[in-house]
């Protein structure tokens, strides 16, 4: 395959929707270009045979992720893999001088300890003990972590309702705008973000004409927010986070509430704040006062679309924010990270026009 300018990519679970976005977003990238394709279920094959909906030059052989074999080839590792597998493979790519954005949440918490506490299920019998990875992974928010993403050895790309309910938020908890307790993030995504492995309550069936929540207390994501809204308010943040399926392939909106310490800001106020945060970040674009985003707005790009309003009768704030879920939740975000980790600008090569409808 034909070598970028910025930099060779290896994707690992190319075959996947993270793999599948990350390899589409790549093709006629002016700094980047993939490398090597891996994954364990399609090893051996052609990649005609395996998604014969994008081709790719000379059609190449799929192969096991071998980490002498992607080091030889390639500057940057993508890995787009179940929790539980991409910390298996990470220690060996960076000992042979691959840096690595992780699209999966092996490294998004600074402890071990709570990682193997979250993702108890995944970690079963996994003898985890890579704790200063951990620690000293960045995550992956390009808009807040730039610098340090830039300088990276290991980046640990957001999950997509993290991403969406962050990027309002943060700005307000950095300014100290509003209380810290009493934080409700309601959100709702499409079926994609369930992954291409078949799962029942994915199925057309199932999801078709039908809204429903999950994961009502104590879904994972919601210490992963609480993590990084911590880490910017400098102080603990304890919040409820609740998600929703709905009947849609891509997209993800959430909606966040909080209360304002100073009670007489308006929306206009509000929407200073966040144009003055992200005046410099062209992958986020914050809407005027009255105009609410929309998932179809957001559909295939790596733009996430804010908005606010305020309750001036109880100085309730109401941060809205739409993503697809696939580029800037997930495979968008990660070549933004590939993007700074090789001295380019950060949106080079993403879409941030929607072709809607």
């Amino acid at each position: 395959m034909a070598m970028g300018k910025g930099g060779r990519v290896a994707v690992i679970g190319a075959s996947g929707y993270g793999g599948l976005q990350t390899i589409r977003l790549l093709q006629g990238h002016p700094g980047l270009s993939v490398s090597f394709l891996g994954g364990e279920r399609s090893a051996g094959q052609r990649w005609s045979s395996v998604c014969s909906f994008l081709p790719l030059p000379d059609d190449p052989t799929v192969e096991s992720a071998d980490p002498d074999r992607i080091a030889a080839c390639s500057d940057f590792a993508v890995l787009s893999l179940p929790n539980g597998l991409a910390c298996q493979l990470t220690p060996q790519l960076l000992e042979r001088g691959v840096r690595v954005v992780d699209l999966s949440a092996d490294f998004r918490y600074r402890s071990l300890e709570q990682w193997l506490q979250v993702y108890a299920k995944e970690a079963g019998s996994l003898n985890r003990t890579d704790a200063t990875l951990c620690s000293s992974a960045v995550y992956g928010l390009p808009e807040w972590n730039g610098p340090a993403i830039a300088e990276a050895k290991l980046v640990a790309a957001p999950g997509c309702f993290p991403t969406a309910s962050l990027l309002p938020l943060l700005p307000f908890l950095k300014q100290g705008l509003i209380e810290t307790n009493g934080i409700i993030i309601d959100a709702k995504t499409g079926t994609s973000g369930g992954g291409r492995v078949p799962k029942e309550a994915m199925l057309l069936a199932e999801a078709s004409e039908s809204i429903a929540p999950y994961g009502v207390i104590g879904h994972r994501h919601t210490s992963e927010i609480e993590q990084m809204a911590m880490e910017v308010a400098g102080q603990e943040i304890r919040l409820q986070f609740t998600p929703h399926l709905v009947p849609m392939v891509r997209g993800l909106l959430s909606t966040v509430y909080a209360r304002l310490r100073d009670p007489g800001l308006t929306a206009e106020d509000c929407t200073t704040v966040l144009e003055a945060i992200y005046r410099h970040h062209p992958c986020v674009q914050v809407l005027p006062v009255g105009t609410y985003p929309a998932t179809k707005w957001a559909r295939h790009t790596n733009r996430a679309l804010l908005s606010v309003q305020v309750d001036t009768r109880t100085g309730q704030l109401v941060l809205m924010s739409a993503i697809d879920n696939l580029i800037k939740g997930q495979a968008g975000q990660g070549v933004q990270c590939l993007n700074l980790m090789a001295g380019l600008a950060p949106e080079t090569g993403l879409p941030l026009q929607s072709f809607y409808p």
